[in-house]
Parts: C-alpha cells; sequence; structure tokens
C-alpha cells in the first residue's frame, strides 16, 4: 500500500481576493470544496491543510482535515508554493512519526476539481511511474497559436509567425498547467524542492475541473461554470 498525503496550501494573507480560501462558494467555504473532494477520493492517509490563519484552520477541521500545526514559515507573498508544501510534508512526518511516498498539493482555490479527477491523476501517476506530475488543461477557443502583443498603434506582434496562416484544427494542440492536482514522490520533492523537477510530467484535466481562482473575475467564471455543470447533470 502506498503512504500517500494530500497538502491544501492555504495562507491567510490573499489580496485579490481577501479570505479567497474561506470565501462562500456556492453556499460552502471555498477551501471545503477541496477537503471534501480529497477526503471522498478515499486515496489519502492524511488530508492536511497548511495555514498560518486560526479562521482557516477552525473552518478546515470542521469539514474533516487534520491541522496539527499552524504555518510558521513560507506564508508571505513571495515563496513558491511548492516549498510551503514541502515545510508542511516535513511536518506532518514529524508529527506522525511516519514517511509519506507521496504528496499530494490540492489548490484550495480550484474548487471544481472532483473526487474522480483525484483518482485519475494518481492512477496515471502510479501506472506511469512518475516522480514529478502536474495538472493541466488544454486550450479550447482561446488558442494561443495566435497569441500577440499589440503596439500602441493597434499593429499586433504575433508571437508564432507561422501559425497565424494555419487553421485552428490544423494545429497542435496546447495544454496550460493548472492548480488542481501535483503529484510527487515525497524522496524527489525533498531533494529538487519543486514539483517542475527532473522529468516533470503533464497530465490533463477537464477545463471545468482546472478553473483556477485567482481574482474576482475568475470567481465569475468559477461560478457560471459550476452553474453549468449542474445544467448538464439535471438536463
Amino acid at each position: 500500500m502506498v503512504n500517500r498525503i494530500a497538502i491544501i496550501p492555504a495562507r491567510g494573507g490573499s489580496k485579490r481576493i481577501p479570505k479567497k480560501n474561506i470565501l462562500s462558494f456556492n453556499n460552502k467555504p471555498m477551501i471545503a470544496w477541496t477537503i471534501e473532494a480529497a477526503l471522498e477520493s478515499q486515496s489519502f492517509s492524511q488530508v492536511v491543510v497548511s495555514t498560518d490563519d486560526p479562521e482557516i484552520a477552525e473552518i478546515s477541521i470542521g469539514y474533516g482535515a487534520a491541522v496539527p500545526f499552524l504555518r510558521e514559515d513560507k506564508a508571505d507573498d513571495h515563496s513558491p508554493v511548492s516549498e510551503a508544501t514541502l515545510t508542511a510534508l516535513l511536518q506532518s512526518e514529524a508529527y506522525w512519526k511516519e514517511s509519506f511516498d507521496t504528496v499530494c498539493q490540492l489548490m484550495p482555490n480550484c474548487p471544481l476539481r472532483t473526487s474522480a479527477d483525484i483518482q485519475q491523476h494518481i492512477q496515471a501517476f502510479d501506472d506511469n511511474n512518475r516522480d514529478f506530475q502536474i495538472s493541466s488543461f488544454k486550450y479550447g477557443w482561446m488558442n494561443p497559436w495566435w497569441a500577440a502583443s499589440i503596439e500602441p498603434n493597434g499593429q499586433p506582434n504575433f508571437l508564432f509567425q507561422q501559425a497565424k496562416q494555419q487553421r485552428s484544427q490544423d494545429l497542435e494542440s496546447l495544454y496550460c498547467p493548472t492548480g488542481a492536482i501535483w503529484l510527487a514522490k515525497s524522496d524527489k520533492l525533498k531533494k529538487q524542492n519543486t514539483f517542475y523537477g527532473e522529468n516533470h510530467c503533464f497530465e490533463a484535466l477537464p477545463w471545468q475541473s482546472a478553473v483556477d481562482i485567482d481574482d474576482y473575475d475568475d470567481l465569475d467564471f468559477a461560478i457560471a461554470t459550476q452553474l453549468l455543470i449542474n445544467h448538464k447533470k439535471h438536463s
């Protein structure tokens, strides 16, 4: 049996959306959606919320997560989230006096990722014997092959000059990382200090599950996406 830990990094100092991690999202604190998906997946020995905020800790415990310690380091605007997760991993191993084979980082601002998504990503990680795996989604109607910056006079500077003459259906699919589900072998993360370690791989999610909320426009989009998901379930 693989001993896995899920770590949900949730610092209290979000600026673009104050108190984002516990903001009400479809009648529940945003972080609750991630905690419940992790628990429902039945994939982890421990589901830990790493936070510096007592209010986030209290809410997280109420939804079933473990918060055995408050984060005292890597809670600023500048520390990479991978380092915060690694710190929480080391603290968790010291607290429970055991080692975890695999660590899964689940960002709380991706509330539409499901327990089935988590199970599928773990299966892909295990089946392919990966060291690092990062969730991603395929670009759809926003075709990055046609991306351009715009000069003050309105003239576009295309990033991919050759692609602008091609039909979208003739272009290779492109993918973007999302913070929904990141996996690593614990020993590899300890050595390389990042999920973008050597030979890291992408694993695709449906775009609906990959929605990542950083500002109020993202929040509006996530709410609309949830309504779309619910409509499809009941239609």
